[in-house]
């Protein structure tokens, strides 16, 4: 077996892993792309040389927006059977659905079948343009330094579950050059080049615009940018967590404003994100959220009642709680 670069990058990047017992299962989402028929073959590469993984499985989520989904999916299957392990393919019968909210459903899947299984790993194929394109397009939508570092090489799930992104620091060139390489089989997605999609016009037109105008090292730029953001913004979120620990009721559903009141209003809109999506697995709308910061910075003890989502937010004597 011919060791490349990419072959190394994936090791080290591996071996980041924190607390990861060997041995261990693992979860590959795979699309068809050349993402996908790389990151298969660093992992087959990998085991077999250092027999980390005790179980593979692949999974592939079809969103039957393409008319050759079941010709690609039959492609996967022969490619996925040459290395005697497992693929999952589960079908999204609502076709008719945002973007978004695609994401968000394939994301739920993956990590449903994750716990069902008992894996402890999950592997996705998204590589440096990726998390380009995913700065991009939150910047321009108005998100904060949270959206703005959505894209992480390792992310801690719950039930002890870490998604990693192994390609993530690996260019598009590369991967390309490597599938080149050893011959991989690339399924061609003619979505990619689709104009109508956000993603694919800032692929193929604002990148390469920004590249040739304004900065030839745009794309090293925003990677550095959001190396340095990262880091901040994992600081940050400690802080955050540890305040919400520390200022969250035992038994109810509250929360101790007093406690967070003369924290940095960076701090506070974070442990009031953590509380309302923690407990209800919703994003408190920017005017509730907006009136909870004015109430607790005001120091005001009189009673506030707000709606929320059919939900009562009350807030009197130092607390924040939900009917």
């Amino acid at each position: 077996m011919a060791i490349t670069y990419l072959h190394n990058k994936f090791l080290s990047i591996i071996l980041k892993c924190q607390n990861l017992s060997k041995p261990t299962s693992i979860l590959i989402a795979i699309s068809g792309g050349k993402d996908s028929v790389c990151l298969i073959k660093l992992v087959e590469d990998f085991n077999n040389v250092y027999s980390y993984f005790n179980n593979i499985d692949y999974i592939y989520i079809d969103h039957q927006w393409r008319a050759d989904s079941q010709n690609n999916i039959k492609h996967l299957l022969n490619y996925t059977n040459l290395t005697k392990n497992n693929m999952y393919v589960y079908q999204i019968h609502t076709i008719h659905m945002s973007e978004s909210t695609i994401r968000r459903i394939r994301y739920q899947i993956i990590l449903q079948h994750a716990i069902k299984y008992k894996i402890q790993l999950i592997l996705t194929g998204h590589n440096q343009t990726d998390q380009l394109e995913t700065f991009l397009l939150n910047l321009i939508r108005g998100t904060g330094l949270e959206g703005l570092s959505s894209l992480p090489l390792i992310r801690q799930i719950k039930n002890r579950i870490q998604i990693i992104r192994p390609l993530l620091e690996m260019s598009t060139g590369d991967i390309l050059w490597f599938c080149h390489k050893f011959n991989l089989p690339i399924w061609s997605d003619k979505t990619n080049f689709y104009y109508s999609s956000d993603r694919n016009r800032i692929r193929y037109e604002l990148l390469p615009y920004l590249k040739e105008y304004f900065c030839p090292k745009i794309e090293q730029n925003i990677i550095n940018f959001l190396n340095l953001s990262s880091i901040e913004n994992e600081y940050i979120k400690q802080n955050a967590i540890k305040l919400y620990m520390s200022s969250r009721h035992s038994s109810y559903i509250a929360i101790n404003y007093k406690i967070i009141q003369d924290q940095h209003l960076t701090l506070k809109r974070r442990i009031l994100y953590l509380f309302f999506y923690y407990n209800f697995n919703q994003y408190l709308n920017s005017n509730t959220f907006n009136q909870l910061i004015t109430y607790i910075q005001a120091k005001n003890e009189k009673k506030i009642i707000m709606i929320w989502e059919k939900l009562k937010i009350n807030i009197h004597k130092s607390w924040i709680y939900i009917q």
